[in-house]
């Protein structure tokens, strides 16, 4: 009975502590729902001020915003009035100008038909005036036909026949004087030319030999050179092409050959066998080659340095290495390169004198003689030889006109032409600066007399002037004045045909009457 007490207790217990906790959860929910629509009807009455604050807030910033559109609305119509009423005042003002303008018009257009009027009458005048003088001028014709006896073109062809043999006359006597003249101011101003160019330019002369002499420092070399049985020396013959002269001479060994640049080669190529002390065959061959190799190079940096020094740009690469290769090379034993230096000088000088181009003529003095440098033999004279390589590699045409004409090979198209003549001239005539053999210089003044005194009515012929010039005296019984001129014609084609000569040859004709009585 305990346990079921106690058991009927704790249910009762269980379900009454069930039903306070439902009435306490069924309280704390109404408290809940009471306090959550308390804070709702709070939340919604605050959103619905707050909505009545923004609603007020939206539109006084409308009202605001419409303000400030409206200004700018009314400040943008002022401006379009503005602009409207300068536009119009632009308008009448032009308005204005242009009738002030039409009524300037009109007024010039009155006065233009007025003075048109006024000439109109004038020509009238005039024509009726011209009428009148030709009337006159018919009467007066007539009159002086009947008086003269000649009809007006008679009288008319008489008159120019003599004006035109009186003008003529006068005409011939100007031209007369006035070549005349330019033939003395012309001599006088050539002359002054040359003498400035010879004295404004000086440059050292060395004649040019054959020969080169190898010195040594003792004969023992001599034999090492020869070699055994001569080997080593004919090993340096083959491979230069230099014959090489080992005789009694202390100290010395002499290299002969006529091309520069194989002498040059052996002589460099000799000194480096003797310092290197190794002298056989095989090195022969070597050092040569490497000497071959360095002469190359150096024609090369001698080609640059002189159009450098001459101040000339754009040359062609191989044309400047035929410029080197002038350094090695003499012409009547004078060496080339120095001669086309100083060619070029003056060439540069007499431009300067004569206002031409400088650097042209500069430039055309340097290459003149380029055409006596080929690698092989050819046919053709060095100048148009020359001219054909400054061709090839893209020179001007008065600079090939100039290498091609500086003998008189082709004809001369520029004034640049003559300058290089005539500066190769002064060149190379200057006294000491060439050398010739003495036997074939005397054969050829011989020649040069010889092909005178071919000619009937030759007393006596003198070659002068290294034989640049022939002087011939004729019998004056036997050749007149007229035929004296002929002679020389004759004479100058005969050399040019039958003789080879350098530059030019200038034959003088003399003829004179002597009249010779003795007072006793």
């Amino acid at each position: 009975m305990d346990i079921l007490t106690i058991i009927i207790s704790a249910i009762a217990g269980i379900g009454g502590g069930f039903g306070i906790s439902k009435f306490i959860e069924k309280k704390n929910v109404s408290n809940l729902v009471k306090n959550a629509k308390k804070e709702a009807s709070s939340i919604l009455k605050d959103a619905n001020l707050e909505g009545e604050n923004i609603k007020k807030d939206k539109i006084l910033q409308a009202k605001e915003k419409f303000i400030e559109l409206k200004s700018e609305h009314e400040q943008v119509i002022l401006t379009r009035d503005r602009k409207v009423a300068e536009v119009e005042k632009r308008v009448r003002d032009k308005e204005s100008q242009i009738s002030g303008e039409l009524s300037k018009a009109k007024k010039i257009n009155d006065d233009f038909e007025a003075k048109t009027n006024e000439y109109n009458s004038k020509i009238e005048i005039l024509e009726k005036k011209q009428v009148e003088v030709e009337k006159m001028h018919k009467s007066q014709l007539q009159q002086l036909e009947v008086i003269s006896g000649l009809s007006t073109e008679e009288a008319k062809n008489q008159l120019i026949e003599g004006l035109k043999g009186e003008a003529k006359t006068q005409a011939m006597a100007h031209i007369q004087e006035t070549i005349e003249e330019a033939k003395l101011t012309a001599q006088q101003e050539a002359k002054k030319i040359i003498i400035n160019t010879i004295q404004r330019v000086g440059t050292e002369e060395a004649v040019e030999n054959c020969v080169s002499v190898f010195n040594i420092e003792s004969d023992d070399v001599k034999g090492r050179i020869i070699g055994r049985e001569g080997r080593n020396i004919r090993a340096i013959e083959a491979a230069t092409g230099v014959e090489i002269i080992v005789d009694d001479t202390p100290e010395a060994i002499i290299l002969s050959c006529f091309d520069p640049v194989r002498r040059e080669i052996a002589r460099l190529a000799l000194h480096k066998l003797v310092t290197d002390g190794r002298i056989h065959p095989a090195r022969i061959e070597e050092v040569v080659a490497k000497t071959t190799k360095q002469i190359d190079d150096e024609i090369i940096e001698v080609g640059k340095r002189t159009v450098i020094d001459l101040g000339i740009h754009g040359l062609h690469p191989e044309l400047i290495k035929v410029v080197g290769r002038m350094k090695y090379r003499s012409s009547y034993g004078q060496n080339l390169l120095q001669h086309s230096r100083e060619v070029s000088k003056l060439c540069g000088i007499m431009a300067a004198e004569l206002g031409l181009n400088v650097k042209l003529a500069k430039r055309a003095g340097l290459l003149h003689d380029i055409g006596k440098v080929p690698d092989t033999e050819s046919d053709l004279p060095h100048a148009l030889l020359g001219m054909q390589w400054a061709e090839k590699y893209g020179e001007k045409e008065e600079v090939c006109n100039a290498i091609g004409a500086h003998h008189d090979e082709i004809e001369m198209k520029s004034l640049l032409s003559p300058i290089v003549q005539v500066c190769d001239a002064i060149s190379g005539a200057r006294p000491g600066a060439r050398r010739q053999v003495l036997d074939s210089y005397i054969q050829r003044l011989k020649d040069l007399e010889e092909v005178a005194y071919g000619f009937t009515g030759v007393k006596s012929a003198y070659a002068i002037q290294a034989g640049r010039e022939l002087r011939v005296i004729v019998e004056s019984e036997k050749v007149s004045d007229d035929n004296a001129a002929n002679l020389s014609f004759e004479i100058s084609q005969k050399i040019q045909t039958e003789m080879t000569y350098p530059g030019q040859v200038k034959v003088t004709v003399i003829r004179e009457t002597r009249a010779v009585n003795i007072a006793k």
